[in-house]
């Protein structure tokens, strides 16, 4: 009661500004930081009777003993305020953003003749550091542009006025092999190599066209002097530039400076891609990987994953292309939610990267750790399923037959998101007349769970039937016959639109098509639809020996087999002669084999 009335008093006084807000344990530990755009709704939220109910924030809510609150001028500087404050205290129930690397970084020193090289730590010593790369390959292939285009030194000596006067070096191998214009013994003018150095910036910008306009402003100067040498040289490095820029352009070169973000998440973690678009080229890109604790939704991860990622990648870009409205205000910034057109190439390609990503990290979850790769997809069927209980055992049935002859139908099986075949079951359709595929629902789903019941088997978590309502209705009929409506969950799916049908509810649900609930559930009802249509074509078969050869009278069934297993089809036994028929199944049968086809063609 103590505990309650403090908490209650300061929601009360909490003020209605944005701000951060931080939960307490019993310990004085921070268990929670969150952000407002307005701090009493928001933290009011939490203790309402809705929220509180919630699972994970229920018990959230339990631990929470005091509160404590900044106040910050707008929504934004409260949303990079908690990110800092995440990142500092890493508080249990907040969400855990999984990268804790250091990312390269390309530094161009502050000094006379300035020498570019990789590093992962930021100076604040009046250098340009351009990154960070998320991949050191990327990094690379840009390092290995710029040498391919410019000479620079890669000495670490002290290249001042004075010591160049002084002829205190000498050229070294760098030189002599062509890597080096010799700037240590004034071979080359400080001008000279800074309009390197600002060639190479703009390329490290992603500004390539502005490299290139510059080197054939020069290349045409080379032309009408007819130093011809020199304008092979440049023309050679501007073919290197544009290859380069071939390679890297994904848009229309127009798109000068974007950030893109995308989305995708389970029920316990997101991943979020990052692409940074400079003149029709990515020159960034990375995913990050987000363990959720509060059943956070997209719009507040994606948020949160916008400022974290633009920090740490220094973005200044005005325009932020998106999957969906964010409701955050950045001060200077456009979110765009494209629906065609260049914009919309990007963020489709974003989705693309981002969904790669989370299935290589299924895959590698999968190989190391295969129980709980199956335990999480059974918690994400148990949700979008709204089941009570994970469905490890699925029973799937689906009916066959041929314009109402031979029909049959099929059971097949899934463990732990896994075909077990030995479960598998035919049943040839006993009681209906025709081709009436909910009648022969009905009859197969009573002949299978009254036998569950007699033999005191175990019954499954979830049956799925093959088809729409009428299929799943006439399944119902036979659990509600044998008293296990409600005990056991039964859904259809339909097969056009794959639909997904509940019992009672005439809406039908749509999965994501690309989600893994739905995959296993087409897995299992394309199995039941295989194993219905092999047994199916095997009665059919049989069906037509009886009805060709088992006609005839005094031929049995096992002279019928042993004639197909020597002459392979029926058609060989109409054309063999009655030798042939007589040295297989004697002369009696053979005659009479020989005789009926004789007189069935004449």
């Amino acid at each position: 009661m103590e505990k309650s009335e403090h908490i209650a008093g300061i929601v009360k006084s909490l003020p209605d500004n944005p701000g951060v807000y931080q939960y307490y344990d019993v310990e004085g530990t921070i268990i929670y930081v969150g952000k407002a755009k307005n701090l009493k709704k928001r933290v009011s939220s939490y203790f309402n009777k809705d929220q509180s109910e919630n699972g994970k924030t229920a018990i959230l809510v339990k631990k929470i003993v005091d509160i404590k609150f900044i106040i910050v001028d707008t929504e934004l500087d409260a949303l990079l305020l908690e990110n800092n404050l995440i990142k500092k205290y890493q508080p249990r129930y907040n969400v855990l953003l999984k990268d804790d690397k250091t990312y390269p970084w390309i530094c161009i020193k502050n000094e006379r003749f300035p020498r570019i090289f990789t590093t992962r730590y930021v100076l604040k010593d009046g250098s340009s550091y351009f990154g960070p790369y998320a991949s050191v390959k990327v990094m690379y292939t840009v390092l290995e542009l710029v040498k391919q285009l410019f000479k620079l030194r890669n000495c670490n000596l002290n290249l001042s006025e004075a010591n160049i006067k002084s002829k205190k070096f000498k050229v070294c191998l760098e030189y002599h092999i062509g890597n080096c214009k010799g700037p240590c013994v004034g071979n080359e003018s400080d001008e000279d190599y800074n309009q390197t150095i600002a060639n190479i910036k703009e390329i490290l910008k992603g500004n390539i066209s502005t490299v290139s306009k510059h080197l054939k402003n020069i290349l045409q100067q080379h032309i009408e002097k007819l130093e011809f040498e020199k304008a092979h040289f440049i023309k050679e490095k501007i073919d290197v530039l544009e290859k380069f820029q071939s390679r890297s352009t994904v848009v229309s070169p127009t798109i000068t400076n974007v950030d893109v973000f995308s989305i995708t998440s389970d029920e316990k973690t997101a991943y979020v891609n990052f692409l940074k678009v400079v003149n029709g080229s990515i020159i960034q890109g990375h995913t990050i990987e987000i363990k959720k604790k509060l059943d956070e939704s997209n719009e507040e991860l994606l948020t949160l994953s916008i400022a974290e990622l633009r920090e740490r990648f220094h973005s200044d870009a005005k325009e932020v292309i998106v999957p969906f409205e964010i409701e955050t205000e950045f001060p200077g910034i456009e979110f765009i939610m494209p629906q065609r057109g260049d914009k919309k190439h990007l963020l489709d390609l974003s989705e693309r990267n981002v969904d790669y990503y989370k299935r290589e990290k299924i895959k590698q979850e999968s190989l190391v750790d295969p129980e709980r790769h199956t335990k999480r997809i059974l918690e994400q069927m148990k949700k979008d399923l709204r089941l009570i209980e994970e469905p490890r055992h699925i029973e799937c049935f689906d009916n066959s037959n041929f314009q109402g002859a031979y029909p049959v139908a099929a059971m097949t099986v899934f463990k732990d998101c896994k075909a077990s075949k030995k479960d598998y079951r035919h049943f040839n359709i006993k009681t209906v007349e025709g081709p009436d595929d909910f009648a022969s629902m009905e009859e197969i789903i009573y002949r299978r769970y009254k036998r569950v019941q007699e033999e005191n088997q175990s019954m499954p978590q979830l049956i799925v039937i093959d088809g729409g309502k009428g299929q799943l209705s006439a399944a119902l009929q036979s659990l509600d016959k044998l008293g296990l409506r409600g005990k056991v969950a039964i859904i259809g799916i339909a097969k056009r639109l794959e639909e997904i049908y509940f019992p009672g509810d005439s809406i039908p649900l749509y999965l994501d098509k690309r989600s893994e609930t739905l995959k296993i559930i087409q897995q299992i009802r394309d199995e039941a639809h295989r194993f219905g249509i092999t047994h199916h074509r095997s009665k059919r078969d049989k069906g037509t020996l009886k009805t060709e050869l088992t006609e005839i009278k005094g031929i049995s069934d096992t002279t019928s087999q042993k004639l197909l297993s020597h002459f392979k089809s029926v058609k060989k036994v109409k054309e063999a002669t009655e030798q042939e028929l007589i040295a297989n199944i004697g002369k009696a049968k053979g005659k009479l084999v020989y005789d009926y086809y004789k007189n069935l063609n004449a």
